[in-house]
């Protein structure tokens, strides 16, 4: 479903700035596979989100998604392929407009539209029983501004969206980072069902090692622009934190203690 063949990227080339984002970087997810990226600080990872988001053309390599060459396009029209949740609670949906208008345009992406506005009604139990799917009690509130949402609320919402049209891929951007534990804990829980449910490729960014072994169907870890360590199946599930840590001392040639070089 993704393909990222020997994918580089440099920023400020040629200055004493110069940083190899990404380094020949090989990628493959197959339909249906959850995969969660972790790394330290500049290891890569969010310059591999935006990459394959087309936020950023890369130097050099090819980006397929679902046998799509997709490389040269603009990232406004590669999100027709794809759904992006970020980690700002406060991107993704227009706090102005009501939770049932910001579905509405969720559901309306990629699709012809003409002069009419207006959610059905129709439309709107539809959005009622999808709501439902959060637990959060959004479904009786339709008609409210997204902005009055709190955090967690927002982010839930926007997963719900980014998913709505079951994109090819779905990119999580660390898109837990700003919340608090236990609201964090939820969104993850509602990121894991409805990839499930809808059986969606996924990629997800995070800082938390924990999530990062709880989560998915694969781990992947950086360094320096390149994937050193690509675990999955059972020898995914009874990996520890303390096995990471070791590898990566390993693999990197950095001895730590801590987990600060990947959570940094």
């Amino acid at each position: 479903m993704l393909r990222l063949e020997n994918v580089s990227m440099t920023f400020h080339p040629g200055t004493i700035h110069e940083t190899r984002a990404l380094q020949g970087l090989d990628l493959h997810l197959a339909p249906g596979e959850f995969v969660t990226v972790i790394g330290g600080n500049g290891a890569g990872k969010s310059t591999l989100l935006n990459a394959v988001a087309g936020v950023w053309q890369v130097d050099g390599g090819r980006i397929l998604i679902d046998g799509a060459d997709v490389t040269a396009l603009p990232e406004h029209k590669r999100a027709a392929f794809i759904g992006r949740v970020f980690q700002d609670p406060m991107m993704g949906t227009a706090p102005n407009m009501q939770i049932e208008e910001n579905l509405a345009l969720a559901n309306r992406r990629g699709k012809r539209r003409g002069l009419k506005w207006g959610v059905t009604r129709a439309e709107r139990e539809e959005y009622r029983e999808r709501l439902k799917i959060l637990g959060l009690g959004l479904e009786t509130r339709l008609e409210d501004k997204v902005g009055l949402l709190s955090g967690g609320q927002r982010q839930a919402l926007t997963l719900l969206m980014a998913s709505l049209q079951k994109p090819k891929l779905l990119l999580l951007d660390e898109h837990t980072a700003a919340l608090d534990p236990t609201i964090a804990a939820k969104v993850l829980e509602l990121s894991d069902r409805i990839v499930e449910e809808n059986g969606l490729t996924a990629l997800m960014i995070t800082h938390n090692m924990r999530d990062a072994l709880a989560h998915g169907n694969r781990i992947i870890m950086m360094n320096h622009g390149r994937i050193i360590l690509d675990i999955s199946g059972e020898e995914k599930k009874h990996l520890t934190k303390q096995d990471l840590l070791d590898r990566f001392a390993a693999l990197a040639g950095e001895q730590e203690e801590t987990d600060s070089v990947l959570l940094s």
